[in-house]
């Protein structure tokens, strides 16, 4: 039986950045069920560095958010990994502006920088294609290649000793005292792996695998459901080079527009229940993608959408009632010596990878 320190469950961008965190001090596998790292949130995604805009003050989200957008700008700079930090407007409109106010507040309550409002001067100017009665600009907001990102966080990982794992499924988790014990398949067979210390970084199978985890409490697994974003492309040349976003909506930041390195224009994602995992865009949604991408850019030829991908986030619910930040879970939440839980990472799960592997570290 092999027998390891640290086991971490999912190569995305997060699991990837706290094996290159802990490598350095400890042995580390990683163990991915796909081929390649990051086929699931981490690349299907709108490639956003954002700067804590959205998220309440003290919440896990606002705090990773901040110091990962820090944190990522100066990896990218020390690495060489291609970002941009084009900035981002988000807008309101006839009767939205005490909202974008409140916005506005609580993006300075939790500690975001780099904020100025837009009157619809500025805008003209600015962004003459715009519709818009004013508007808050986030100058520390960008974009970033994430596999680009991914790729030099598993290099690191490797060059620590981290062994990376793909086509290695975990299929059954047993608690012991003082050790976890790992059924896991892989294309040579199942086998059984020993470690000390658990992490659960696997995405949207982070919460259906602690059903397969024996010993764990069962009022510490919450619900997830998936919402799929549909992405639609733009042909032909972008109208601007920042991001430009609606105000948010109860279950996602609106249909907005984000443009890539190439300067490509996209918009997306909205918010589709669905059942099980389709990553098959729904064409069929484009007459909504219309109707909210003309509040703000009303000559919009529809001629130039087509469907580009889709992505799919966890979202949480804890006693039926909707989680709304990050959900990270250690032996404080569910008594169980050396496993953390790390549930709900969506957006900004990105921007904030490095913080979170920064604060997976810092538990020990």
């Amino acid at each position: 039986m092999e027998q390891v320190d640290t086991v971490i469950v999912g190569a995305g961008v997060v699991g990837l950045a706290i094996a290159r965190e802990l490598a350095p001090s400890r042995s580390v596998v990683l163990l991915e069920q796909e081929r390649h790292f990051g086929e699931h949130l981490s690349s299907r995604n709108s490639e956003v560095i954002h700067a804590g805009l959205y998220y309440p003050p003290d919440s896990l989200k606002a705090r990773l958010c901040l110091r990962g957008n820090a944190l990522l700008y100066r990896y990218c700079q020390e690495q060489n990994i291609p970002y941009r930090q084009c900035g981002k407007l988000v807008v309101a409109n006839e009767g939205q502006q005490d909202t974008l106010e409140q916005l506005h507040h609580n993006a300075l309550n939790s500690g975001a920088t780099g904020l100025h409002p837009c009157s619809q001067q500025w805008l003209g100017r600015q962004e003459p294609w715009l519709h818009a009665s004013e508007a808050l600009l986030s100058e520390h907001s960008g974009i970033v290649d994430s596999h680009a990102l991914m790729q030099c966080l598993a290099a690191q990982a490797q060059a620590h000793h981290a062994l990376l794992c793909y086509r290695h499924r975990v299929h059954r988790i047993d608690c012991h005292q003082a050790h976890f014990l790992l059924l896991v398949d892989s294309d040579e067979g199942p086998f059984e792996l020993q470690c000390r210390h658990l992490i659960n970084a696997a995405g949207l199978g982070a919460a259906p695998l602690l059903q397969h985890c024996h010993g764990f409490p069962a009022d510490g697994i919450p619900e997830q459901r998936l919402a799929r974003g549909n992405y639609f492309s733009l042909a032909g040349r972008s109208p601007t080079q920042r991001l430009v976003y609606p105000l948010p909506e109860s279950d996602g930041l609106g249909i907005h527009l984000t443009v890539d390195l190439a300067g490509n224009a996209r918009f997306g994602p909205d918010v589709e229940w669905i059942a099980q995992r389709d990553y098959q865009v729904n064409a069929s949604r484009r007459p909504q993608f219309e109707n909210a991408i003309r509040r703000y850019w009303p000559s919009l030829d529809p001629q130039r959408l087509s469907p580009a991908y889709a992505g799919i986030r966890p979202k949480l619910f804890v006693n039926g009632t909707p989680w709304r930040d990050f959900l990270i879970q250690d032996e404080k939440e569910h008594g169980i010596k050396g496993m953390i839980n790390l549930l709900g990472i969506e957006s900004p799960g990105l921007t904030a990878a490095l913080a979170i592997a920064e604060d997976i570290a810092s538990r020990g």
